[in-house]
């Protein structure tokens, strides 16, 4: 099973900067019909609607607003594929004295983000065959302590993603779990990290492995070396068959 992003519609959280804005940008180039811009402020991408006119649609959408995301999975009947981008990092030590904060605060984005937009989304992707695709990280495989926090919210929703390719999968709605290592993005500076790789290989990653019916997709030269270690262990537990 796979799913070109060609004459699709598609979504994207966190539309407005980084990865997200390499996504769209993506999928526009690759013949997306239309990409609603899921974010929080929608003014920040009048510069996605004075390049690409009618192609673009943003919409007002906070990942921790359940209600929110119900009203507008009323509105978009017309959804093929729905990226999960938007994500929060706290740079938090394990002992530090805002663990217990920054931990309730990106599991309330990045894991609980991801269920209610798959609970809301879920009947039209299934009715469109279409595809779900979650920005995870290789941080979910492995805690590093400045992050430590965010590798825990990262983590869980890495479980979570692996629960929905089951779930999904058996309604016909493809799932895609991406795991990049350092991007050059906001977020990465925020962990410290000064250099990364572009976010456009994230973005043309996940056009790939879309059409290509992946599961895992480990973008950048950092997040290859995760998967070459982790590959086995995927192929002999994560993916494997259990139900006979």
């Amino acid at each position: 099973m796979g799913i070109s992003v060609q004459g699709k519609v598609a979504l994207v959280t966190g539309a407005n900067r980084g990865i997200g804005k390499s996504i769209v940008e993506t999928f526009i180039e690759e013949g997306a019909k239309k990409v609603y811009l899921a974010v929080r402020s929608p003014g920040t991408t009048a510069e996605f609607t004075r390049r690409y006119g009618a192609k673009v649609v943003p919409v007002q959408l906070d990942v921790t607003d359940g209600n929110g995301i119900k009203a507008l999975a009323k509105e978009i009947q017309d959804l093929d594929i729905l990226v999960n981008n938007a994500g929060v990092l706290a740079p938090t030590e394990p002992l530090g004295e805002q663990v217990e904060e920054s931990l309730q605060h990106e599991l309330n984005v990045n894991l609980f983000g991801l269920v209610r937009i798959a609970k809301a989304f879920a009947p039209q992707l299934e009715k469109n065959r279409g595809a779900l695709v979650q920005l995870n990280s290789v941080v979910s495989l492995r805690a590093f302590t400045q992050v430590s926090t965010y590798s825990a919210s990262k983590a869980a929703s890495y479980a979570i993603t692996q629960a929905l390719r089951e779930t999904l999968g058996e309604r016909g709605v493809q799932v895609l779990s991406v795991h990049p290592g350092p991007i050059e993005t906001d977020m990465a500076k925020q962990a410290g990290l000064e250099e990364g790789e572009a976010p456009s290989t994230v973005a043309k990653g996940i056009v790939e492995s879309l059409a290509n019916g992946d599961f895992h997709l480990f973008p950048d030269p950092m997040a290859k070396m995760f998967e070459a270690a982790y590959q086995g262990f995927s192929d002999t537990i994560v993916t494997a068959d259990f139900s006979e």
